[in-house]
C-alpha cells in the first residue's frame, strides 16, 4: 500500500473542522444570551415598580362637621313657634312678639330669632288663612282685610304677604258688604244713608262705592 498523505494535508479535513468549530460557536453564543423573560431586581435591592404595592390616591373621607348642640331653651321655643304658625296661622314678626312677649311665652330673643328662622311655615299661605278668617267671620272688605294683615297692632304680615292674601282669597265683597250693612240696620237701627258712608269710610269698613250701594240697594 502507498502511504496516503497526512489528514491535515488533505481537504475534506479541513472542511469537516470548520463545519465543527462553526456549531461549537454557535452553541457557545446561545447559552452567553441572558434570560429576558425574568424581570431583574434594582441594584439597590428593591423589587420592580410591577411588584410594589400601588398607592392609595383616593381622597379620605371627609370627616364630618360636628353638629353644634342647639340649646333647650331654643328647641323649646321652635316647638312653640310650630304651633302658633300652623293653629293660628300667625305672621313671623307676631310669632317672635308673642314668643318673647313678658304677657307670652317670654323666651330670649335669642331662642325667639332661632325659633323664627327655623321653623316651617309659608307665610304666605298664613296669611291667606288669617284673610280667609277675616272674610267669613267678620265680612270684612278687602281694604279692611289688608290693613288688619300689616297692622302693628294687628296680624304683622309683610305688605307682600298682605297682598298675596287679598288677591286670592275667595270671598264675595258685594255680599261682605250687604252682611255688614244688615248689622248696622239691625243692631244699630242706622239709616242707608249712613249705612252708606259707613261702609265706605276710611275709617270705617273701606268698601268700594260700588259694594256699599249694592248693600244699601238690598237692604229691605
Amino acid at each position: 500500500m502507498k502511504n496516503g498523505k497526512p489528514l491535515y494535508k488533505r481537504v475534506w479535513f479541513w472542511v469537516v473542522v470548520v463545519i465543527l468549530l462553526g456549531g461549537v460557536g454557535s452553541a457557545m453564543s446561545e447559552d452567553s444570551k441572558p434570560d429576558t423573560s425574568k424581570k431583574q431586581e434594582v441594584a439597590t435591592g428593591e423589587k420592580p415598580a410591577s411588584d410594589t404595592k400601588k398607592e392609595d390616591t383616593s381622597k379620605p373621607k371627609k370627616e364630618k362637621k360636628e353638629e353644634k348642640k342647639v340649646p333647650t331653651e331654643y328647641k323649646s321655643a321652635l316647638a312653640k313657634a310650630k304651633v302658633y304658625s300652623n293653629s293660628m296661622s300667625m305672621s313671623k314678626e307676631g310669632v317672635y312678639d308673642q314668643l318673647t312677649s313678658e304677657y307670652g311665652e317670654k323666651f330670649s330673643k335669642e331662642a325667639a330669632k332661632y325659633a323664627v328662622d327655623n321653623v316651617e311655615a309659608n307665610w304666605k299661605e298664613n296669611a291667606l288663612k288669617k284673610a280667609e278668617t277675616y272674610s267669613d267671620t267678620m265680612n270684612m272688605s278687602k281694604d279692611g282685610i289688608y290693613d288688619q294683615l300689616i297692622s302693628k297692632h294687628g296680624e304683622k304680615f309683610t305688605k307682600d304677604q298682605a297682598k298675596y292674601a287679598v288677591d286670592n282669597v275667595e270671598a264675595n265683597w258685594k255680599e261682605n258688604a250687604l252682611k255688614k250693612a244688615k248689622t248696622y240696620q239691625d243692631s244699630m237701627n242706622m239709616s242707608p244713608n249712613a249705612i252708606y258712608d259707613q261702609l265706605i269710610s276710611q275709617h270705617g269698613e273701606k268698601f268700594t262705592k260700588d259694594q256699599a250701594k249694592y248693600a244699601v240697594d238690598k237692604l229691605k
